[in-house]
């Protein structure tokens, strides 16, 4: 059986051949490689939320590919080698963990989170937040954000604490629908997107992977209601709210009772 090194080694010699001989291989840089990098880790993030295993040891290969790719590129223009990424990494992550590699004491995974903020400033960071990806997509950054900032403290005590400000978010919003200025409406609004995703962090619950699963769950529902009314000879656009609105709910049973 192929160890996990030798392994590793076959991929990084694929690439080298692969980059020598093959016209697209050759032709790429690290611009053309961004977006299938984003494509790949966003098909991985399905896998995940779908509990797809085979899926998922799939794209965690074509990932580690892209990071080999990379590399390779870099050797190449003469700025790091692939060496240099993997033992950045773990120095990193030595000195990022003192409760393992050093004497520092933990209690919790919350220390840890903490330590790790701290030591990231020390490192050179100007705030606690500046490690958050500005393309991040809104709601993971909003969660990023929110954990670190936890970091030192900016935290509400309880879920309760932080229903309640859902609520006072859901008041002036409505408030600024009443106003009917555009502008504030929309800020308003973020204002309780966030607040909700905040209250997710709370309930242990991956706001992001909660919202795509929900739309997963409205792609098969619809779906399967337009195939409902092809069934009986209809198109959805000739139907009325009502007569969709009774095949949704149809729907909506028929999943629950199996």
């Amino acid at each position: 059986m192929e160890t996990t090194g030798a392994s590793f080694l076959r991929l990084v010699k694929i690439m080298d051949e692969l980059r020598a001989q093959c016209p697209w291989d050759k032709k790429q840089t690290i611009q053309t490689l961004r977006s299938l990098t984003i494509e790949e880790t966003y098909e991985l993030a399905d896998a995940i939320t779908e509990g797809n295993w085979k899926e998922i040891r799939e794209e965690l290969g074509d990932i580690l590919l892209h990071i080999v790719f990379y590399a390779k590129i870099a050797s190449e223009q003469k700025q790091f080698s692939l060496e240099d990424v993997i033992n950045g990494v773990c120095e990193k992550l030595i000195f990022r963990h003192p409760h393992i590699y050093g004497d520092v004491q933990v209690e919790n995974e919350d220390d840890v989170k903490r330590n790790w903020e701290k030591l990231k400033l020390k490192e050179g960071k100007k705030s606690v937040l500046g490690g958050v990806p500005a393309a991040l997509p809104a709601t993971v950054k909003a969660m990023r954000l929110q954990e670190k900032a936890k970091q030192v403290g900016f935290e509400w005590d309880n879920r309760g604490q932080v229903w309640e400000k859902v609520e006072e978010e859901m008041q002036e919003l409505q408030e600024a629908i009443a106003e009917g200025n555009a502008e504030n409406i929309e800020d308003e609004y973020g204002d309780l997107v966030f607040s909700l995703i905040n209250y997710a962090r709370f309930l242990h619950i991956d706001a992001e992977n909660a919202l795509e699963r929900t739309n997963k769950k409205f792609i098969d529902r619809f779906t399967r209601m337009e195939q409902a009314a092809i069934a009986k000879g209809r198109n959805l656009s000739e139907m009325s709210l009502e007569e969709m609105d009774e095949i949704w709910n149809l729907i909506k049973k028929q999943k629950t009772e199996s």
